[in-house]
């Protein structure tokens, strides 16, 4: 499922040349699978509870194989769309059960490495996405992107065959919140809406505030169903565990400044540094690969020696690689200035995305597809907020940061249009062909100067967001008693014990 989110992107404009339907269905074969996903998955992962989290995975995984086939048959872009909203849903049973499994399967000595190892490979997945797709592109046509979705379904449901046992926790006999989930989903669904349509419409819109409000209030009638219910499908006693309350308000800090770079990083490589869109890929392809290669490392350290340092220093560490984006002009050299910021921001986020999520979906068994549906809700909803919100102010920026660069030139009618259409694209270079060379040249440097001003601003949000984030870690998360366990054991204050579960054992016996 992580390969086909970056997959599909690359195939978008051959679907187009294909089906037609322009710019609004382009984005809403990306979007339609969006809204089906973040309305739908904490049902989800309330279904992974109540019938198994490994039955529901398997079903999710199925699902989505069922749908790939559906999206490369789509016979209109209609008909594409739709598809892609059924793959939503296939991947809201998916995602936070493929978590479910981990937390049921691996005793929490293990989890944070696994988690580790469950991150480091969505990591490959999100590289191989866009050689994978540009490759079959190149050899077939649009629907291959989808087809191959087929055999690496097969093998995930013979590996869940294999591999993953029944799950060995009792569960009580439930029924569907049924109210509850009608609430949840709507409530979500025009909340995702609002986000995902606020950047071309704008808050002033009503489709966008009306229903980004119908939204909030929906999840507030949600909330006061959940705390009356007698099954409740979201049980509000998982907010009252220090770590999972604490862990999903630094989600939401750390998720929000994440969705934040990788938007405007690859629009400023492509927009002003003039990289084409395989060579920003590629120019980002350093964050990835120290995800990968130390994920699984740290969450195995903070298995031994708990998350809080963990989740306070790494958002820390990401946000100064933040910071070293200040250092980047419009004229940068790629391994100077950009790859030494990606670095220490990828360093930061290794440090920080398996503890975070062990420590949220800790002592959750028989409830973490519900855990971990709530932790992958806010994680996308910070993405389409911060990117939302910190859009808007670094478009607010750039527009006045030009018109500042512009004042004292005579722009004339022709430049007054250009400016308007400049203030449309920030991060962004005007087309000038229509305007005298001094003028044109003005208007380019200008919107280059404010370009690089409002990179800078919306980063530096983006570090505030990350390393506030990091400050959350280290005041509000606790670690768990056999991590000082675990300590003693290294230093030699128990004698002959070689794990907390020894310790625990130890001391029972003494």
């Amino acid at each position: 499922m992580l390969l086909d989110g970056t997959i599909v992107n690359v195939a978008l404009a051959p679907i187009q040349r294909s089906l037609g339907g322009g710019l609004a269905a382009q984005q809403w074969i990306v979007n339609g699978y969006l809204l089906t996903l973040g309305s739908l998955i904490l049902l989800g992962g309330s279904l992974g509870d109540i019938y198994g989290e490994r039955r529901v995975f398997a079903i999710g995984v199925g699902g989505f194989g069922v749908t790939s086939v559906a999206c490369a048959l789509a016979p209109s872009i209609g008909v594409l769309v739709a598809t892609r909203a059924l793959q939503g849903c296939a991947g809201a049973l998916l995602v936070p059960s493929s978590l479910a499994v981990i937390v049921n399967t691996f005793s929490e000595q293990e989890r944070g490495a696994a988690i580790g190892s469950w991150t480091a490979w969505g990591a490959i997945a999100g590289i191989l996405g866009p050689l994978v797709g540009g490759e079959l592109l190149a050899l077939s046509d649009w629907r291959a992107v989808f087809i191959v979705n087929v055999p690496l379904v097969l093998v995930c449901l013979g590996l869940i065959v294999i591999a993953i046992p029944p799950s060995a926790v009792p569960r009580k006999a439930r029924r569907i919140d049924f109210l509850g989930a009608g609430l949840a989903a709507s409530g979500l669904a025009c909340t995702v809406f609002a986000l995902i349509e606020q950047p071309r419409l704008g808050f002033g819109d009503p489709a966008v505030s009306a229903t980004l409000i119908g939204g909030l209030l929906l999840l507030v009638a949600f909330v006061a169903r959940e705390a009356t219910a007698r099954e409740p499908m979201l049980p509000l006693r998982l907010f009252r565990r220090r770590n999972f309350s604490a862990g999903n308000v630094e989600t939401f800090a750390v998720y929000a400044g994440l969705g934040v770079l990788f938007l405007f990083l690859v629009l400023f490589l492509q927009q002003i540094g003039g990289y084409t869109p395989l060579q920003s890929g590629f120019a980002t392809l350093p964050m990835t690969l120290v995800m990968f290669l130390l994920s699984r490392r740290f969450g195995m350290l903070a298995d031994r020696y708990g998350p809080r340092l963990f989740m306070g220093l790494g958002p820390l560490v990401a946000a100064a690689g933040l910071l070293l984006f200040q250092r980047v002009g419009h004229d940068f050299a790629y391994v100077t200035e950009v790859l030494p910021a990606e670095l220490v921001f990828a360093l930061g986020l290794s440090l920080t995305v398996a503890p975070l999520t062990a420590a949220v979906l800790a002592g959750s068994e028989g409830e973490a597809g519900i855990a971990s549906a709530v932790n992958n809700a806010v994680a996308r909803v910070a993405g389409l907020l911060g990117t939302a919100g910190v859009g808007a102010v670094v478009a607010a920026v750039f527009g006045t940061s030009l018109e500042a660069h512009l004042r004292g030139v005579h722009l004339g009618a022709a430049g007054r249009a250009v400016l308007v259409e400049a203030k449309r694209l920030p991060l962004g270079l005007p087309q000038t062909s229509s305007l005298p060379h001094a003028t044109a040249e003005a208007m380019r440097a200008g919107a280059e100067a404010a370009s690089v001003h409002a990179f800078h601003v919306g980063l530096g949000v983006a570090a505030a967001l990350v390393a506030a984030g990091g400050v959350l870690g280290l005041a509000f998360i606790r670690n768990p008693a056999r991590d000082v366990l675990a300590k003693e054991c290294a230093g030699g204050q128990l004698v002959g014990v070689s794990s907390p579960e020894q310790a625990r054992h130890g001391l029972a016996g003494a």
